[in-house]
Formats: structure tokens, sequence, C-alpha cells
């Protein structure tokens, strides 16, 4: 079974189907037998370069080189650890340094930051795709992947080899660097079914190479031999255009691009019949905006609920229960059933003890995709996993008695208000059904009667008046426990995002505690 770890399998298909798309990206396609001889190039290049870390960094967009520099690294049996170019020149560094790269991959748009990484790193190897002379002594793109000689290091049997190491978006304090082995992101055909690919399956990446949604999605298509479509931003129109132009059948979006894509102006004018299935996860999705997007794009939809530990998807709510209109429709607020060979359990909070049939607790699990631990990190690994070896998501949600599990929250976004706990995604959820709210999210503030005060921001829906703060709370108040409502509520032309398209509550709260002060005689 070897043969599914991604370098098996991309040589695998080279034999088996050469002629067979592989991938596409700017205008260039690559058959699987032409994208084989590339990553053997590319990873015989990169084991010339002395190592010290095994660690090959990458600030590059989902494109050709990325797709190759994953795969190359996989069959030289190095870590592809590819970072957020979002980040300024310094935070950068500080990854690079912490990985202890040896090679460093940057397109020139993100010279800035290659060059704060080589004042990080003096011994780093820069290879720049484009301008090389954008970063001093840094190598071209081309030329390095000329200089390999072509034949395959033939790495990627052994299940326990580290292939893969991503930084968390740092939401909640300084990244850090979570290690895949092999055994982390091996693609069972069984898992395959949920995306019910056929042979002329087409998927769409238009998601940040390092984000685990990305890389993850990158890897499952191409193991399952699908014809794969880089995309190096995930905007609307980009990306109705790609599905128009290739046919996609096949694609993975984030709640908020689904959210944009649906309202973009002109979406008629593309073409998006080819569209099969659609899906998502990442962040939250509210039942309202899930089914307004399954009438406008007309396609089916799965859910993917996990997280950068765990190497992709815990659980799945299956196309068959996206059913907004029927008598199981509360399944949209689901993050559906575990996938095969994956254990959920709730445990308490305080005590850690499993907790029964509808109770909220934390979502822990135990699989063999989660992560052995935090590159450097020894106490955040102790931390992370349980003592009979589960993983703790740091979600707070509950199973209901036919093994669906609702994400409530995560635990750190529980708001105490008068010694009652709310979860924000219910008030969330209630909230972004009224026809005015785009968006909303909502947070705990200090306030000094409360402990904290239910604080809602909202975003209003284009062309939509902007409701009164009495007319959403009376909206409120009518389907959720007085407790419950919000006691401020604030508009604002946008959400605060990270990288990966989560919003930023932590900013929210930062932001709206000093409106609160503020104000306050």
């Amino acid at each position: 079974m070897s043969e599914l770890h991604l370098p098996n399998r991309i040589r695998q298909l080279a034999t088996e189907h050469p002629d067979r798309a592989a991938v596409s990206s700017g205008g260039t396609t690559l058959t699987y037998s032409e994208f084989d001889t590339l990553t053997n190039r590319v990873a015989s290049a990169l084991t010339t370069v002395p190592s010290r870390s095994r660690r090959i960094g990458a600030l590059l967009r989902m494109d050709l080189p990325g797709a190759a520099s994953f795969v190359g690294c996989a069959k030289a049996g190095l870590v592809f650890t590819p970072l957020n170019w979002r980040l300024r020149p310094d935070e950068i560094a500080d990854i690079a340094d912490d990985a202890r790269l040896d090679v460093l991959i940057a397109e020139d748009e993100f010279a800035a930051s290659a060059r704060a990484a080589a004042e990080a790193l003096p011994d780093v190897q820069i290879v720049v795709v484009g301008d090389a002379s954008s970063v001093p002594g840094a190598r071209a793109w081309d030329d390095f992947v000329a200089s390999g000689d072509g034949v395959d290091p033939g790495f990627g049997d052994d299940p326990q080899a580290e292939v893969l190491q991503l930084y968390t978006s740092g939401t909640t304090g300084l990244p850090k660097g979570v290690v895949a082995r092999h055994h982390n992101i091996f693609n069972e055909p069984r898992n395959f079914e949920i995306y019910e690919f056929t042979d002329d399956s087409v998927a769409l990446d238009a998601l940040p190479l390092f984000h685990i949604a990305g890389v993850g999605w990158m890897s499952t298509t191409l193991s399952a031999g699908v014809h794969l479509v880089l995309l190096g931003e995930m905007r609307p129109e980009p990306v109705a255009a790609a599905i128009s132009r290739y046919g996609i059948t096949h694609t993975f979006l984030v709640p908020s691009a689904i959210g944009m894509l649906v309202e973009m102006p002109g979406l008629a004018d593309h073409d998006l019949s080819s569209l099969r299935l659609v899906a998502y996860g990442a962040s939250p999705i509210t039942p309202t905006q899930l089914a307004r997007a399954m009438d406008v794009l007309g396609c089916r939809f799965v859910q993917r609920y996990g997280m950068t530990e765990t190497m992709g998807a815990l659980t799945a709510l299956r196309a068959h229960d996206h059913d907004p209109h029927g008598p199981r429709s509360y399944l949209l607020r689901s993050a559906g059933t575990p996938l095969p060979g994956i254990e959920v359990q709730i445990r308490d909070i305080a005590t850690g003890e499993p907790l029964p049939v509808g109770e909220t607790g934390e979502i822990v699990c135990r699989s063999r995709n989660n992560t052995s631990g935090y590159w450097r990190r020894d106490a955040e690994n102790v931390a992370l996993f349980t003592a009979d070896g589960f993983l703790r998501t740091g979600d707070a949600g509950h199973l209901d008695e036919d093994g669906y599990l609702f994400v409530t929250d995560r635990v750190k976004d529980m708001i105490i208000t008068g010694g009652e706990n709310v979860y924000p995604i219910e008030v969330e959820s209630v909230l972004a059904e009224h026809p005015a709210v785009a968006e909303v999210a909502v947070v705990g503030i200090p306030d000094d009667r409360w402990g904290e005060a239910v604080t809602a921001i909202v975003r209003v829906a284009p062309g939509a008046g902007t409701p009164t703060e009495a007319e959403l709370l009376e909206f409120v108040v009518e389907r959720l426990a007085s407790y419950k409502k919000p006691q401020r509520i604030h508009f604002v032309d946008e959400l605060p995002r990270n990288a990966s398209g989560k919003v930023l509550k932590r900013t929210l709260r930062d932001e709206f505690a000093r409106v609160s002060e503020e104000s306050t005689p």
C-alpha cells in the first residue's frame, strides 16, 4: 500500500497513465509523465544542496513551481516547508530561522522576505522564480532545476519519514511548525469516495500552498489521478473564469470564498455548468449561507472538518447529507461523521473525562492522520495530546445519537457572561439568517457587570440597508435565550481574516474592547 504515498503514486501514474493531464498552471499543462520527469529533476537538484535540517522552504503561490517543489521534496526524502508569504519580512525570517531551512524557493514578488530570511540564515540557498537578481546570491529557478541530473532519488517508501511541515496561522500566538509524515497524509481510496471523482474529473486548487487545505487538496487530487488546475489567488473572478475555461468539476473553497463567489457581480456571465462538487472547510459556514450557495452554484457540496495538526479532515458531511429543504436540514449545522480509521470523542474541558451524547466539551481525536508533534516544541507537544493518545483540537462541540459531530466553537472563544456559557457560533448562526446580514462574528468583550459582554460585529449584505441595532436584537431574542443575545452590535465594512480565511476574533476582541473603553463615561 506504500504506492499511495504521494511520490510513489506519481511514479505509478506516470507509468500507467503517462499521457493523462496531471497539472495545469498559467496556460501550461503537464501530463503525468511530464510531471514525473519535472519532479525528478527538482528532487535531484535538491539533493545536491548541503543539508542540516532537511527543510526546504517555499514562498510560492499555488502554481507549478509549488507543486513540483512539494513532490520533488517527497521524492528526495526532504521536508517541504511552505511559508505564509502574507506575513511581514521579519516574521518570515523568524519562521525560516525556526525551521532552519536549507533552501528557500521564492517568487521574485516576495524578494523582500527572501532577503530577510537570507540575513537570518547566512547559509541558506535562495532559489528565485522570476528575477533572480532581486535577491543577492540567489539562483534562478530554471537554472536550479536544470542543474539536477533527473535521476529519481527514490524516496517515499518509509511511512514514518517526515515529508511536510506547515506553520500554524498564529492567531493565538507565534506560529508553530506542524510536522507530517507520509503516514499522516496517506491517501486511501476509500477516502476519495466522498468526493465522487470520475476518470474525467478536473479539480481546481486556488487555496494557499502554506495551508493544509491547499497542500492537502493537492495531495488528494494528484494521488487520485485527477487533472489538477492550480490558481495562485482565490478571488471570485479568477475562480469563476478557471471553472469556465477548464471545465472544472471539483474544487475546495473556504466559506468566505464561497460567499464572495456567490455575491460576485456578473457571475451569470461565466459558464459554471461543469461544476459537480464543492468541498469546503477551514472555517465555519452558517446553514443560511450554505443553502444559498447550493442554490446559486447548483452542484453537490461536501464539508470537511479538521485542522493542521490532524493533517486535514477528521469528519465529513457527505453530499447526501446536504438537504437544506428536507427533514434532515439540521445536519447543515453539523461537521458530519468521522472518516474511516478516525476516532472522535467529546471530553470534559476541566476533567478530561468522556462526555455522553449531546453534551458539549472539547473535541479530541485519535488516528494515523494526527501529527507526531510540533517542530522543536517539547512543552507544546506534551499539552497537545491526552495520556491515552488523543489529540486535543481546542474546539468545542458535541455528538448526536447518530454520530454526527456539531462543532460549537473554539474552546478559547467561549463567552462567559453573567455565569452562563455562550458559544458564539450559536448567535452567529441566528444573526446570519437576517436578510441584511452578509457576515457576522460574535466575541466576548470584558464587561464590569457581566464579566464578558456578548458583542456582534456585522457586515451588511450588498444592496441591503443597514438595520438598526434594535431590529437585530429583536430578531435574535425571538430565536435565542435572552442571555445569549448581543449586548452590543457594531457594523463594519470587512471582517479581519488570516491567510486561511478565518476571522481573526482576537483582533476583533482587542479592537472593540478599546471602543468599549472609549465609550464608557
